[in-house]
Protein backbone atom coordinates (compact mmCIF):
# COMPACT_ATOMS: atom_id res chain seq x y z
CA UNK A 1 0.00 0.00 0.00
CA UNK A 2 2.80 2.40 0.59
CA UNK A 3 4.73 1.53 -2.33
CA UNK A 4 1.75 2.22 -4.21
CA UNK A 5 0.78 5.25 -2.33
CA UNK A 6 4.33 6.65 -3.02
CA UNK A 7 4.06 5.99 -6.97
CA UNK A 8 1.20 7.86 -6.96
CA UNK A 9 1.69 10.89 -5.19
CA UNK A 10 5.33 10.93 -7.41
CA UNK A 11 3.20 10.65 -10.52
CA UNK A 12 0.99 13.43 -8.68
CA UNK A 13 3.27 15.91 -8.31
CA UNK A 14 5.36 15.13 -11.51
CA UNK A 15 4.15 18.95 -13.09
CA UNK A 16 6.21 20.59 -10.41
CA UNK A 17 9.52 19.28 -11.67
CA UNK A 18 8.86 19.87 -15.62
CA UNK A 19 8.06 23.44 -14.22
CA UNK A 20 11.29 24.01 -12.44
CA UNK A 21 13.17 22.91 -15.78
CA UNK A 22 10.80 25.29 -17.57
CA UNK A 23 13.75 26.72 -19.51
CA UNK A 24 14.54 23.42 -21.22
CA UNK A 25 12.66 23.00 -24.46
CA UNK A 26 10.22 20.04 -24.02
CA UNK A 27 11.89 17.84 -27.05
CA UNK A 28 15.14 17.97 -24.51
CA UNK A 29 13.47 17.33 -21.53
CA UNK A 30 12.27 14.15 -23.46
CA UNK A 31 15.69 13.22 -24.34
CA UNK A 32 17.04 13.26 -21.27
CA UNK A 33 14.30 11.41 -19.55
CA UNK A 34 15.10 8.36 -22.10
CA UNK A 35 18.86 8.66 -21.72
CA UNK A 36 19.02 8.96 -18.08
CA UNK A 37 16.22 6.38 -17.74
CA UNK A 38 18.44 3.76 -19.34
CA UNK A 39 21.44 3.74 -16.60
CA UNK A 40 19.39 3.95 -13.76
CA UNK A 41 16.69 1.16 -14.84
CA UNK A 42 19.87 -1.20 -15.45
CA UNK A 43 20.99 -0.80 -12.07
CA UNK A 44 17.23 -1.86 -10.78
CA UNK A 45 17.39 -4.46 -12.75
CA UNK A 46 20.75 -5.88 -11.31
CA UNK A 47 19.36 -5.14 -7.98
CA UNK A 48 16.43 -7.22 -8.34
CA UNK A 49 18.16 -9.83 -11.17
CA UNK A 50 15.70 -9.53 -13.57
CA UNK A 51 18.67 -9.35 -16.66
CA UNK A 52 17.53 -12.86 -17.70
CA UNK A 53 13.96 -11.67 -18.35
CA UNK A 54 15.67 -8.78 -20.73
CA UNK A 55 17.85 -10.85 -22.83
CA UNK A 56 14.84 -13.69 -23.61
CA UNK A 57 12.94 -10.95 -24.62
CA UNK A 58 15.65 -9.80 -27.09
CA UNK A 59 15.52 -13.33 -28.50
CA UNK A 60 11.70 -13.16 -29.21
CA UNK A 61 11.07 -10.46 -32.64
CA UNK A 62 7.73 -10.20 -32.00
CA UNK A 63 8.22 -9.27 -28.18
CA UNK A 64 10.65 -6.24 -29.08
CA UNK A 65 8.33 -4.84 -32.02
CA UNK A 66 5.45 -4.68 -29.64
CA UNK A 67 7.73 -3.12 -27.20
CA UNK A 68 9.05 -0.96 -29.87
CA UNK A 69 5.83 0.37 -30.73
CA UNK A 70 4.77 0.38 -27.41
CA UNK A 71 8.25 3.04 -26.62
CA UNK A 72 6.17 5.00 -29.11
CA UNK A 73 3.37 5.60 -28.01
CA UNK A 74 4.43 6.17 -24.63
CA UNK A 75 7.18 8.20 -25.94
CA UNK A 76 4.81 10.39 -27.56
CA UNK A 77 2.61 10.80 -24.62
CA UNK A 78 5.42 11.52 -22.43
CA UNK A 79 6.30 14.80 -24.85
CA UNK A 80 2.70 15.69 -24.97
CA UNK A 81 2.56 15.61 -20.96
CA UNK A 82 6.04 17.65 -20.52
CA UNK A 83 4.35 20.40 -23.29
CA UNK A 84 1.43 20.72 -21.79
CA UNK A 85 2.76 21.24 -18.35
CA UNK A 86 5.01 23.86 -19.92
CA UNK A 87 1.96 25.14 -21.76
CA UNK A 88 0.24 26.10 -18.20
CA UNK A 89 -2.28 22.74 -19.24
CA UNK A 90 -1.74 21.35 -16.04
CA UNK A 91 -5.54 20.77 -15.25
CA UNK A 92 -6.37 19.17 -19.24
CA UNK A 93 -3.40 16.54 -18.54
CA UNK A 94 -5.05 15.79 -15.33
CA UNK A 95 -8.25 15.53 -17.02
CA UNK A 96 -6.42 13.07 -19.43
CA UNK A 97 -5.63 10.73 -16.53
CA UNK A 98 -8.89 10.93 -15.32
CA UNK A 99 -10.23 10.23 -18.65
CA UNK A 100 -7.81 7.52 -18.90
CA UNK A 101 -9.81 4.26 -17.19
CA UNK A 102 -13.12 4.91 -18.95
CA UNK A 103 -11.08 4.90 -22.80
CA UNK A 104 -9.92 1.76 -21.36
CA UNK A 105 -13.72 0.76 -21.55
CA UNK A 106 -13.83 2.11 -25.10
CA UNK A 107 -11.52 0.61 -26.67
CA UNK A 108 -12.79 -2.63 -25.18
CA UNK A 109 -15.97 -2.41 -26.94
CA UNK A 110 -14.27 -1.13 -30.07
CA UNK A 111 -11.43 -3.76 -30.60
CA UNK A 112 -12.68 -6.50 -28.41
CA UNK A 113 -16.47 -6.50 -29.12
CA UNK A 114 -16.95 -6.27 -25.29
CA UNK A 115 -20.32 -5.30 -23.48
CA UNK A 116 -20.67 -2.76 -21.24
CA UNK A 117 -23.04 -2.98 -18.34
CA UNK A 118 -24.95 -0.29 -17.03
CA UNK A 119 -23.26 1.91 -14.85
CA UNK A 120 -20.28 1.88 -17.69
CA UNK A 121 -22.61 3.11 -19.97
CA UNK A 122 -23.72 6.15 -17.59
CA UNK A 123 -19.69 6.59 -17.08
CA UNK A 124 -18.81 6.72 -20.93
CA UNK A 125 -21.70 9.48 -21.48
CA UNK A 126 -20.98 11.23 -18.45
CA UNK A 127 -17.80 11.82 -19.43
CA UNK A 128 -18.45 12.04 -23.52
CA UNK A 129 -21.08 14.61 -21.87
CA UNK A 130 -18.37 16.93 -19.91
CA UNK A 131 -15.45 16.88 -22.81
CA UNK A 132 -18.16 18.22 -24.89
CA UNK A 133 -19.55 20.72 -22.64
CA UNK A 134 -15.40 21.70 -22.31
CA UNK A 135 -15.22 21.84 -26.11
CA UNK A 136 -18.28 23.82 -26.94
CA UNK A 137 -18.52 26.38 -24.09
CA UNK A 138 -14.99 26.66 -23.25
CA UNK A 139 -14.07 26.99 -27.06
CA UNK A 140 -11.46 24.57 -27.64
CA UNK A 141 -11.35 20.89 -27.62
CA UNK A 142 -9.50 19.49 -24.89
CA UNK A 143 -6.86 17.49 -27.56
CA UNK A 144 -3.95 17.43 -24.49
CA UNK A 145 -6.79 15.39 -22.24
CA UNK A 146 -8.34 13.40 -24.83
CA UNK A 147 -4.27 12.55 -26.90
CA UNK A 148 -2.81 11.69 -23.01
CA UNK A 149 -5.77 9.23 -22.66
CA UNK A 150 -5.83 7.43 -26.03
CA UNK A 151 -1.72 7.12 -26.16
CA UNK A 152 -1.44 5.59 -22.55
CA UNK A 153 -4.47 3.35 -23.17
CA UNK A 154 -3.23 1.80 -26.37
CA UNK A 155 0.19 1.75 -24.63
CA UNK A 156 -1.31 -0.60 -21.60
CA UNK A 157 -3.21 -2.38 -24.38
CA UNK A 158 -0.04 -3.38 -25.82
CA UNK A 159 1.73 -4.00 -22.37
CA UNK A 160 -0.32 -6.42 -21.28
CA UNK A 161 -0.23 -8.49 -25.06
CA UNK A 162 3.95 -8.72 -24.09
CA UNK A 163 4.18 -11.63 -21.75
CA UNK A 164 7.45 -9.37 -19.57
CA UNK A 165 7.65 -7.50 -16.46
CA UNK A 166 7.37 -3.69 -15.76
CA UNK A 167 10.80 -3.04 -15.30
CA UNK A 168 12.29 -5.04 -18.02
CA UNK A 169 9.62 -3.74 -20.66
CA UNK A 170 10.26 -0.13 -19.49
CA UNK A 171 13.78 -0.81 -20.02
CA UNK A 172 13.84 -2.35 -23.00
CA UNK A 173 11.61 0.87 -24.41
CA UNK A 174 13.85 3.23 -22.98
CA UNK A 175 16.60 1.33 -24.98
CA UNK A 176 15.13 1.35 -28.29
CA UNK A 177 14.33 4.91 -27.80
CA UNK A 178 18.21 5.92 -26.43
CA UNK A 179 19.66 5.86 -29.68
CA UNK A 180 17.30 8.97 -31.16
CA UNK A 181 17.52 10.79 -27.57
CA UNK A 182 21.34 10.57 -28.11
CA UNK A 183 21.60 11.64 -31.87
CA UNK A 184 18.39 14.56 -30.82
CA UNK A 185 20.88 15.69 -28.00
CA UNK A 186 23.94 15.49 -29.93
CA UNK A 187 22.32 17.88 -32.46
CA UNK A 188 21.39 20.60 -29.87
CA UNK A 189 24.82 20.11 -28.60
CA UNK A 190 27.06 20.91 -31.64
CA UNK A 191 25.74 24.50 -32.14
CA UNK A 192 25.36 25.13 -28.09
CA UNK A 193 21.60 25.44 -28.01
CA UNK A 194 21.61 22.36 -25.18
CA UNK A 195 20.46 23.81 -21.87
CA UNK A 196 22.94 20.52 -20.16
CA UNK A 197 26.07 21.41 -19.63
CA UNK A 198 25.48 25.41 -20.33
CA UNK A 199 22.35 26.37 -18.18
CA UNK A 200 24.37 26.05 -15.16
CA UNK A 201 25.22 22.85 -12.56
CA UNK A 202 21.48 23.09 -11.29
CA UNK A 203 19.31 22.16 -14.67
CA UNK A 204 21.94 19.87 -15.80
CA UNK A 205 21.05 18.25 -12.47
CA UNK A 206 17.66 18.57 -12.75
CA UNK A 207 17.92 16.54 -16.11
CA UNK A 208 19.81 13.83 -14.78
CA UNK A 209 17.11 13.64 -12.58
CA UNK A 210 14.55 12.51 -14.96
CA UNK A 211 15.90 9.06 -15.07
CA UNK A 212 15.24 7.98 -11.27
CA UNK A 213 11.98 9.87 -11.53
CA UNK A 214 10.77 8.24 -14.37
CA UNK A 215 11.80 4.20 -13.07
CA UNK A 216 11.14 4.60 -9.09
CA UNK A 217 7.66 5.32 -9.79
CA UNK A 218 6.95 2.42 -11.88
CA UNK A 219 9.36 0.19 -9.85
CA UNK A 220 7.11 0.78 -6.88
CA UNK A 221 3.67 0.71 -8.58
CA UNK A 222 5.47 -2.66 -9.60
CA UNK A 223 6.03 -4.00 -6.58
CA UNK A 224 2.20 -2.74 -5.06
CA UNK A 225 0.17 -4.52 -8.37
CA UNK A 226 1.79 -7.70 -6.76
CA UNK A 227 0.31 -7.62 -3.72
CA UNK A 228 -3.14 -5.57 -4.01
CA UNK A 229 -6.46 -6.29 -5.18
CA UNK A 230 -6.93 -4.51 -8.87
CA UNK A 231 -9.80 -3.10 -6.74
CA UNK A 232 -7.61 -1.28 -4.57
CA UNK A 233 -5.22 -0.50 -7.30
CA UNK A 234 -7.78 1.21 -9.17
CA UNK A 235 -9.10 3.53 -6.29
CA UNK A 236 -6.02 4.49 -5.57
CA UNK A 237 -4.98 5.29 -9.13
CA UNK A 238 -7.12 8.19 -8.78
CA UNK A 239 -4.65 10.16 -6.66
CA UNK A 240 -2.13 11.05 -9.24
CA UNK A 241 -4.69 13.64 -11.45
CA UNK A 242 -6.29 14.71 -8.40
CA UNK A 243 -2.96 15.99 -7.05
CA UNK A 244 -1.96 16.98 -10.95
CA UNK A 245 -5.33 19.31 -10.63
CA UNK A 246 -4.32 20.76 -7.10
CA UNK A 247 -1.03 21.56 -8.39
CA UNK A 248 -2.40 23.51 -11.48
CA UNK A 249 -4.90 25.44 -9.02
CA UNK A 250 -1.63 26.43 -7.42
CA UNK A 251 0.44 27.16 -10.15
CA UNK A 252 -2.55 29.79 -11.25
CA UNK A 253 -4.32 27.74 -14.37
CA UNK A 254 -7.75 29.49 -14.39
CA UNK A 255 -10.74 27.18 -13.79
CA UNK A 256 -13.11 28.40 -15.61
CA UNK A 257 -17.28 27.50 -15.68
CA UNK A 258 -16.64 25.06 -18.49
CA UNK A 259 -13.99 23.49 -16.49
CA UNK A 260 -16.11 23.22 -13.58
CA UNK A 261 -18.73 21.48 -15.57
CA UNK A 262 -16.59 19.42 -17.23
CA UNK A 263 -14.98 18.15 -14.11
CA UNK A 264 -17.88 17.42 -12.36
CA UNK A 265 -18.70 15.22 -15.34
CA UNK A 266 -15.81 13.11 -15.03
CA UNK A 267 -15.94 13.05 -11.62
CA UNK A 268 -19.05 11.83 -11.44
CA UNK A 269 -18.45 9.19 -13.96
CA UNK A 270 -15.16 7.84 -11.55
CA UNK A 271 -17.39 7.50 -8.84
CA UNK A 272 -19.72 5.54 -10.78
CA UNK A 273 -17.21 3.56 -12.34
CA UNK A 274 -15.34 2.89 -9.20
CA UNK A 275 -18.10 2.17 -7.16
CA UNK A 276 -19.25 -0.49 -9.84
CA UNK A 277 -15.58 -2.06 -9.85
CA UNK A 278 -15.51 -2.47 -6.51
CA UNK A 279 -19.26 -3.94 -6.15
CA UNK A 280 -18.19 -6.81 -8.83
CA UNK A 281 -14.62 -7.36 -7.27
CA UNK A 282 -16.67 -7.87 -3.13
CA UNK A 283 -18.86 -10.35 -5.15
CA UNK A 284 -16.48 -12.23 -6.64
CA UNK A 285 -16.05 -15.71 -4.56
CA UNK A 286 -12.64 -16.13 -2.97
CA UNK A 287 -9.52 -17.05 -4.83
CA UNK A 288 -7.78 -19.99 -3.27
CA UNK A 289 -4.01 -19.31 -2.80
CA UNK A 290 -1.24 -22.20 -3.44
CA UNK A 291 0.89 -21.73 -0.27
CA UNK A 292 3.87 -20.09 -2.06
CA UNK A 293 1.99 -17.88 -3.19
Amino acid sequence: MLSALVAYVLWGVFPVYFKLVQAVTPTEVLAHRIVWAVPFGALILYARKQWPEVRAAFTSPSTIFWLALAALFISVNWFIYIWAVQQEEVLQASLGYYINPLMYVLVGVVFLKERLRRPQVMSVLLAAIGVSFLTVKGGQFPFVAVSLALLFTLYGVIRKQVAIGAMPGLFIETLLLFPFAMAWLGWLMMPQQAEFGQGGASISSLLVLAGPLTVVPLLLFAIAARRLTLTVIGFMQFIAPTLQFIVGIFYGEVLTTAHLVCFGCIWAAVAIFSIDAFYRQTKKPPQIRSAGA
